[in-house]
């Protein structure tokens, strides 16, 4: 008779989490899922805040836990989830973050172009579930919102999942900015299910308004810091130098690593081949590059990557309105001027754009709160709140970069 192994791990946050099922188990050792430890959850934001140095592997232990919670509260509500239910919607908000590459949101879409973090993970979890004979095949469908119990999905992927409450909860305890702290454990408590739909008691209406005050708040002061901002988007303008440069023959700039792969030889197309680059991938790979690039005689690139290593990082602007042309040429001459490079080079050091923050949005899936009359309504449009008028407008801020 086999023994179902069981380990305890010790969480800054929560406290002891449980692993206490075969599969569970098998999904945390394996090593697609070790790979999230050497992937920054917030990317660069140590750089401004030195203790956010927590890894996708943190995050997902955590939102894990959390689902356990919710979980648990359901059940005790009367919802009906069945054991593999249960086991299948842990699996899900293990998985669900497996496809992310290095530096996570900072570089998707720009080392895999075109590709979203969610599409990966679907692919990893494919493979994994060919590897665990069908075994995951109930949390792909929960995880595509394919399974019948719709508020599983809900609790995976939506505007009130586990996977934010980790998030928000655990970036404001590691960078030790409290605006994003959240009641995490009573907006579980306040779950229930209606009609197949996840859906929130009426005595959790602030609650949630809190969690959506923080998720701003932590848009703003942490995920869209200025500097933050700027190291990140130097990343991207690192990548694309190093896209323009290979098509140098008279450029080496291979790494040894997956990284080159992506860079050269990656055709768009999630094959067997792309996929089992990319699951070697991770941070190291990406600093052993910038590295390696930060010697070499290209005066953009090697200052973009010595600025990652050195934290020399562009100068950041934000402002309400757009910036004038005039502003963005003389950045773009000073550039010019202080490195003895051309305009096109300059443009790698000096550009604008535009950051959005909304704090909830309402045309992808709605937070309803359930009254005890039986009444139905959107978070949006409860009366008395405290912030119903602003919840669904979006926040624009322009931001210019510029090397000084």
């Amino acid at each position: 008779m086999s023994v179902t192994p069981r380990k305890i791990i010790n969480d800054p946050v929560y406290g002891f989490i449980t692993i206490n099922h075969p599969l569970i188990f098998r999904i945390t050792t394996h090593t697609y899922y070790q790979r999230l430890r050497r992937i920054y959850q917030m990317a660069l934001a140590h750089l401004v805040y030195p203790g956010a140095v927590h890894t996708r592997f943190h995050h997902s232990l955590g939102a894990y836990h959390l689902m356990c919670n919710a979980i648990s509260e359901l059940c005790s509500k009367g919802v009906e989830i069945t054991p593999e239910e249960e086991v299948a919607a842990k699996a899900a908000i293990l998985l669900h973050d497996i496809g992310h590459g290095p530096f996570s949101h900072a570089l998707e879409n720009v080392l895999l172009r075109g590709i979203h973090h969610e599409t990966l993970s679907l692919h990893i979890m494919r493979l994994l579930n060919e590897e665990f004979g069908g075994e995951l095949q109930m949390a792909i469908d929960i995880f595509t919102d394919k399974y019948p119990k719709r508020f599983l999905h809900q609790l995976v992927s939506g505007q009130l999942d586990v996977d934010r409450m980790d998030y928000l909860t655990r970036d404001s305890f590691f960078t030790g900015v409290s605006e994003g702290v959240i009641g995490y454990d009573r907006i579980i408590k306040m779950m229930t299910v209606n009609n197949g739909e996840l859906m929130v008691e009426e005595k959790g209406i602030y609650s949630i308004e809190k969690f959506l005050v923080a998720r701003r708040l932590m848009y703003w002061q942490v995920y869209l810091h200025r500097t933050v901002l700027a190291a990140e988007k130097m990343l991207v303008k690192i990548i694309e130098r190093v896209r323009f440069l290979y098509t140098s023959d008279s450029v080496s700039l291979g790494t040894g690593t997956a990284i080159d792969y992506f860079i050269d030889g990656f055709e768009g197309k999630m094959d067997e081949k792309a996929l089992r680059n990319f699951v070697r991938l991770d941070d190291f790979d990406f600093i052993h590059a910038i590295k390696i690039w930060s010697k070499q005689e290209d005066i953009v690139l090697r200052t973009l990557c010595q600025g990652i290593l050195d934290r020399k990082l562009l100068k950041t602007k934000l402002q309400a309105n757009p910036f004038e042309q005039t502003f963005m040429q003389q950045k773009l001459a000073g550039a010019c001027q202080k490195l003895g490079i051309s305009a096109e080079e300059a443009e790698y050091l000096v550009f604008a754009g535009e950051a959005v923050n909304t704090m909830y949005k309402t045309e992808d899936e709605r937070i309803n709160i359930l009254f005890k009359d039986g009444t139905v309504t959107d978070i949006s449009q409860v009366d008395n709140a405290l912030i119903h008028k602003t919840l669904t407008s979006t926040v624009k801020k322009f931001y210019i970069c510029y090397y000084e």
